[in-house]
C-alpha cells in the first residue's frame, strides 16, 4: 500500500494515507515523498473528502470486544455511500491497462525476485515502472511508474481486500509470470496447500498466449498448477533438465541455457534460493528482450533488498577496532522454510562462526501455530535461537523443546535482548527475523553490545 501511494503521488493526485504502527523502511519513504501519514482508522478521516478511498487487506469488518468497530472509518464509508476500492483493482486501472506486465509470484523471493527483474531491464535501458514489496537498494523507493512499456511488480497470493477474496494477484493480468516456489502459508485464509494452487492457477489463466510463465522445475506444486491447463509459453528454470540452469556456487556461477553456457552471475548474494531467484529473473527477462548474458551482467550490480540480509550494526565487543566483530543483520524471514534458507546462506558466509537466530513468528500463520513443528528443522544451522513470544496462541518453549539448551523463550523484547547480550561473543553473526519492526530490536541490540564491551 505504501508503494501504491508512492505511484499515486508520482502520477499527479494529492495523496494521504492511515494505517497503524507504520515502521521502516516504509514510513521513511512516505515521509520523504511527502505523504501524509495518520495514525489510526478513525471515522473524522472523512472529512478529507477524498476521491476514492484505495483500501488495503489489513481493512476488514471485525469488532473489538466491545462490539465497537475495529476500522471506524471503514464504517463511515460504507454509510456515506463513498468510492472505494482495492488497491489490487486501483493499481490496474490506472497504471497496469496497456503495459508488458511481469509478475513475480511465490511463496518465499517475491521481492528479491521481482527486485532483480527490475534492475536487469533498468541496466537493458528499458526503464521500467515497478512496485515491490520492500525498498530495492539500487533504486531506494519501493514503485516508480517508469517511462518504458514494462511494469514488474510483486504478485501477492494474499486475498484482495474484504470485498474481495481472491488473490491480490488476478488483477494484474501479467504478460509474463514468474512461479517461483510455491507451499502453504497464510494458514488464515487458506484451508491447505491445494487452494494456494488453485489461485495460483488463476494466475496463469490470465497470461496470454503470446505471454510467458517461468516455473521452479524443482517445484512439484507448480507441476501441479501447470498441469491444470497453461496456454501461454512455458520456461523452466532449476532442476538439471530445465532450461535454465546454474553450476557454481551460489555467489559465482554460471547460466546454461539448454545447457550452453550464457552468462556469469558474480556477486556478494548468498545462498541457494538466491541463486534460483536470479534464473527466475533471467528467464523473465529474456521475454523482455533481454538476452541472458547480459542479464547475468546486470546482476552482478544488484544490491539486494533492505531487510534482506542487511548489515545493521558492526559492534567490537572489545573496544578496539582490530578485534572481531559481532554483525547485526537484519531479514524479512518469517516462514519456517524462509527462515532456513536465510540462515543456510549466512552459514555459506560465514563457514564455522556462531550464528545467533533471533526471530518472532509474527505472521498470520505463524501465530495461528500451524507451522510451530516446523521451527526447530528451520533453525538447524543455527548455533543459538532466541525467540519472542508475545501474542502467541501456542507454547513456543515447548514447541522448540527438540532444541535443547540451544534456543531460549522470552515474552518481551528487553529480556530477549538481555539473553542475546548475555550470550553474544566476538566474532558472532546475530541474524534478526520478522516480517515486522521487531520492536527497534536491531539498534537496542547494537546498543546494548557497546556497553557490555570494555572501554
Amino acid at each position: 500500500m505504501g508503494g501504491l501511494a508512492a505511484l499515486a503521488r508520482e502520477a499527479g493526485h494529492r495523496v494521504t494515507g492511515c494505517d497503524a504502527g507504520v515502521y521502516p523502511p516504509m514510513s521513511d519513504q512516505l515521509r520523504a515523498l511527502g505523504i501524509e501519514l495518520i495514525e489510526g482508522f478513525d471515522a473524522d478521516q472523512m472529512a478529507l473528502q477524498p476521491d476514492v478511498f484505495v483500501v488495503g487487506n489489513v481493512v476488514s469488518r471485525a469488532r473489538k470486544e466491545d462490539g465497537s468497530p475495529k476500522f471506524p472509518l471503514m464504517e463511515a464509508i460504507m454509510e456515506a455511500g463513498a468510492t472505494y476500492t482495492s488497491g489490487p483493482q486501483w493499481l490496474a486501472e490506472n497504471v497496469l491497462q496497456g503495459r508488458h506486465v511481469l509478475a513475480v509470484a511465490g511463496t518465499h523471493g517475491k521481492t528479491t525476485t521481482t527486485s532483480m527483474l527490475t534492475w536487469i531491464l533498468e541496466q537493458a535501458g528499458l526503464e521500467p515502472g515497478f512496485l515491490v514489496g520492500g525498498v530495492p537498494m539500487n533504486f531506494g523507493v519501493s514503485a516508480r511508474l517508469g517511462k518504458g512499456p514494462h511494469f514488474v511488480i510483486e504478485a501477492d497470493e494474499y486475498d484482495t481486500a474484504f470485498f474481495d477474496k481472491r488473490s491480490k494477484f488476478v488483477h494484474y493480468r501479467p504478460r509474463t509470470a514468474v512461479l517461483n516456489n510455491l507451499e502453504f502459508d497464510h494458514a488464515d485464509i487458506f484451508d491447505n496447500l491445494a487452494a494456494i494452487e488453485r489461485q495460483f492457477h488463476h494466475l496463469v489463466r490470465t497470461v496470454p498466449g503470446s505471454g510467458r510463465v517461468v516455473v521452479n522445475g524443482l517445484e512439484e506444486s507448480i507441476t501441479r498448477v501447470i498441469n491444470q491447463g497453461c496456454w501461454s509459453e512455458v520456461r523452466t528454470f532449476g532442476a538439471t533438465v530445465s532450461d535454465f540452469t546454474a553450476v557454481g556456487e551460489p555467489h559465482d556461477f554460471e547460466v546454461l541455457h539448454h545447457g550452453q553456457s550464457c552468462g556469469r552471475v558474480q556477486w556478494g548474494l548468498t545462498g541457494l534460493h538466491n541463486q534460483l531467484n536470479a534464473l527466475a529473473a533471467i528467464a523473465a527477462a529474456e521475454h523482455a528482450g533481454v538476452n541472458p548474458a547480459a542479464a547475468a551482467q546486470a546482476l552482478g550490480t544488484f544490491e539486494n533488498v533492505k531487510r534482506r540480509m542487511e548489515t545493521r550494526d558492526l559492534v567490537h565487543l572489545a573496544g578496539l577496532m582490530s578485534t572481531p566483530v559481532v554483525t547485526i543483520y537484519d531479514d524479512f524471514a518469517h516462514h519456517p522454510t524462509a527462515i532456513r534458507t536465510t540462515i543456510n546462506g549466512l552459514r555459506r558466509k560465514v563457514g564455522a562462526a556462531r550464528i545467533l537466530a533471533v526471530f518472532e513468528p509474527r505472521s498470520n500463520t505463524m501465530k495461528l501455530g500451524s507451522m510451530k513443528a516446523q521451527l526447530p528443522w528451520s533453525l538447524e544451522e543455527a548455533d543459538l535461537a532466541f525467540c519472542h513470544s508475545a501474542g502467541l496462541g501456542w507454547d513456543a518453549q515447548q514447541a522448540l523443546e527438540p532444541m535443547g539448551q540451544r534456543v531460549q523463550v522470552a515474552d518481551n523484547i528487553n529480556t530477549l535482548i538481555t539473553q542475546v547480550v548475555a550470550t553474544a561473543q566476538a566474532g558472532d553473526h546475530i541474524l534478526c527475523m520478522s516480517n515486522g519492526g521487531f520492536g527497534g530490536i536491531h539498534a537496542k541490540l547494537a546498543a546494548a553490545l557497546v556497553s557490555k564491551a570494555p572501554h
